[in-house]
């Protein structure tokens, strides 16, 4: 008999060893096989959660091509996961197979591939077969569901139904629990009264800061500068929202600003055609939510535009903002030379609708639910085996699990955002089912979403050069790791999984004309796979992480409004104002959700890192490194910029982009 040496990682259930049967079998390439044997838990060390024993065999099995899992249930099921094993062969050689999987069944089997990864068309017919089946398997699990008409499509599964491998471990559940039961929870509401009461004025918002520390002084600052131009202005560079901003080319014929209206507060002495020329005119324009009707009387929406002017210090300041995509006499153009309160509610309703397209469109669409696509092919058409199920995986991590947890408890009807923005139900689907009708592949792209805009030269544009160094490095470290496995464009070509994979993100977008159904070259591959990367990680964390930052303070960026705008000028006063903003309760409720928002993981795993022995080739090892290394780089640039900033931007440090979209 020949002795191989095992030893087996796991963590998260100790007790199913004792509860369960688990056995182990070691397999050749020809399927021959050692002994089965039982996996004791008296073996686990005191401090590492490790088995170590021997398999006995009756011949040499050679290479070591796949270990069989068994679990066999006793009295009680218990659920049982495995990280990865190593096999030591009588002749020196290591194998590595890296599972990260559970075995839930009563009486389950698995087969877990040698950590290599494998092109399909590289395989025998016999482990060509078995991935077959293994997709075959995966695809009656991971089902797509439309959860809303016109929405990407989504897991067809609830959040107590969700595959074990995709659901939150104990620890993040408990975290996200923990979160959410201190930002909204009854013990938090009840030391405030009169939820649907206005508050009496400004300062009394602070109130509801009390609870929460504010980490640095950016809240601060905005508490103290909120209602002055050159900070309305900033945020549409670097706030929670850095998308709608876009160069002005020409006034649209709904917007009609005349010079003379402007012409004290463009100070190179030239006129509002010349500036636009220049180049020195921007526009966010709020379209996407006109005819939306608000989702109760007691609450307001509307569609805002809004002109803003580069000065010559390179501030980004508001220059004229309509409060509807219809011009007239009810709809008046407010100017920064009317009337303090105009002026200061005009502001208001544009950054209130600001709120609500950037957390249906720039964070639940084109983050969230985006991802949760990729994460769901991945599933369906990349094998345990292939590279690029081996590279995505840490970027998909938690996402199906958050959707679902957000269908069920934040976006639903009756959900926590219908409490405290202006949209809810069908006026949501509304909005989604118009966002999708621009939702391209290339707007995906970093680098063409910006030139698309017109963004390319804006001075002070931190999310963008931040955001093009991450880009970058991503692509880089891609490409390098394309190039391990793929030896030509023919070899992409060939690739009967990932061409699959890609027809199926397609399919998932119900949006599959503006998606690619295949890739033909190296570089197309590179690009896609970083377009997945990039939006799980950096988009993600820049569009997410500042809410506390910048909505914290509820007047700055009101969650909804409760008065209609106004149709006339010099009719408002400090008491409409205060009347418009949200009352206690739904600002209570909406500062919680932001804070609850805006939390880390106490364990986060931040981009650039693969943990548990997720590749074993070192090739891709040393790609890793170098990934890591340039993205430390990026750290030391932005941390070095940052050190000059009044307000720094760090959305987009490497050492702040958790890896996927987990909150």
């Amino acid at each position: 008999m020949l002795t191989y040496k095992v030893l087996i990682s796991t963590d998260r259930q100790r007790t199913a060893e004792t509860k369960n049967s688990i056995y182990l079998t070691l397999l050749d390439s020809n399927n021959q096989s050692s002994e089965r044997t039982l996996v004791k838990k008296s073996r686990f060390g005191d401090t590492e959660r490790e088995i170590s024993f021997d398999v006995s065999a009756k011949k040499d099995l050679g290479d070591i091509v796949q270990v069989k899992l068994e679990k066999e249930k006793h009295f009680v099921n218990f659920q049982w996961f495995c990280k990865h094993i190593k096999v030591k062969t009588p002749s020196e050689k290591f194998f590595e197979f890296p599972c990260h999987r559970w075995l839930v069944g009563k009486n389950e089997v698995i087969i877990i591939r040698e950590g290599s990864a494998q092109l399909p068309q590289d395989d025998t017919e016999l482990l060509k077969k078995q991935r077959q089946e293994e997709l075959k398997s995966r695809r009656k699990t991971f089902r797509w569901n439309e959860w809303r008409p016109g929405f990407p499509m989504s897991i067809d599964a609830k959040m107590d139904e969700l595959p074990s491998e995709v659901k939150f471990d104990k620890e993040k559940s408990l975290d996200f629990e923990l979160n959410f039961m201190k930002a909204i929870g009854d013990s938090f509401l009840d030391k405030f009264k009169g939820f649907i009461q206005s508050w009496k004025d400004l300062a009394d918002f602070e109130k509801i800061l009390e609870d929460f520390k504010i980490k640095n002084t950016l809240l601060e600052n905005v508490m103290q500068d909120w209602s002055k131009d050159y900070m309305f202005g900033y945020q549409f560079l670097n706030g929670c929202n850095p998308v709608m901003i876009r160069k002005c080319m020409n006034l649209p014929d709904n917007f009609p600003v005349r010079h003379e209206m402007v012409d004290g507060f463009l100070k190179r002495g030239a006129t509002l055609q010349e500036e636009i020329k220049a180049g020195n005119i921007y526009i966010a324009d709020y379209k996407i939510l006109d005819g939306v009707p608000a989702s109760s009387t007691r609450h307001y929406l509307t569609a805002p535009i809004c002109l803003l002017y580069k000065n010559r210090l390179d501030q980004i300041l508001p220059l004229a903002i309509q409060l509807s995509q219809n011009p007239g006499e009810k709809s008046p153009i407010f100017l920064p030379s009317d009337n303090e309160y105009d002026w200061m509610l005009a502001k208001m309703w544009v950054k209130s609708s600001d709120f609500n397209v950037h957390q249906l469109v720039t964070h639940l669409l084109k983050t969230h639910l985006i991802s949760e696509v990729f994460e769901i092919a991945m599933y369906r058409q990349l094998s345990a085996v292939h590279p690029i199920h081996t590279l995505l995986k840490p970027h998909v991590r938690f996402t199906i699990a958050i959707n679902a947890e957000a269908r069920e408890k934040l976006v639903s009807d009756g959900g926590v955002f219908s409490k405290i923005s202006s949209i809810a139900g069908a006026e949501m689907v509304k909005v989604i089912k118009r966002a999708m009708k621009t939702l391209t592949y290339e707007s995906l792209c970093f680098p063409e979403a910006i030139k698309a805009r017109g963004m390319e030269d804006m001075p002070k544009y931190f999310y963008r050069d931040d955001g093009m160094k991450i880009w970058e490095a991503i692509n880089c470290f891609v490409s390098a790791v394309v190039e391990i496995y793929y030896d030509s464009d023919e070899t992409v070509q060939k690739d009967v999984e990932i061409q699959e994979f890609v027809k199926d993100v397609s399919f998932g977008m119900n949006n599959s004309d503006k998606f690619p159904k295949s890739l033909k070259t190296r570089k197309e591959l590179a690009e896609y796979l970083t377009v997945v990367i990039f939006t799980a990680s950096a988009q993600h964390a820049a569009v997410n992480f500042g809410q506390f930052d910048w909505y914290g303070w509820i007047p700055n960026s009101p969650s909804t409004m409760r008065k209609p705008p106004p149709e006339q000028k010099g009719q408002v006063d400090m008491k409409y104002i205060m009347d418009s903003l949200p009352d206690r309760g739904c600002s209570i409720k909406a500062l919680g959700t932001v804070w609850a928002l805006s939390q880390f993981q106490k364990n986060e795993l931040f981009l650039g890192t693969y943990p548990d022995m997720c590749f074993t080739e070192q090739p891709v090892k040393e790609a890793i490194k170098t990934f890591r290394k340039k993205l430390d780089e990026v750290t030391n640039i932005i941390k070095s910029r940052n050190e000059e900033l009044t307000l720094d931007y760090c959305y987009l440090s490497p050492d702040q982009i958790p890896n996927s979209v987990a909150v």
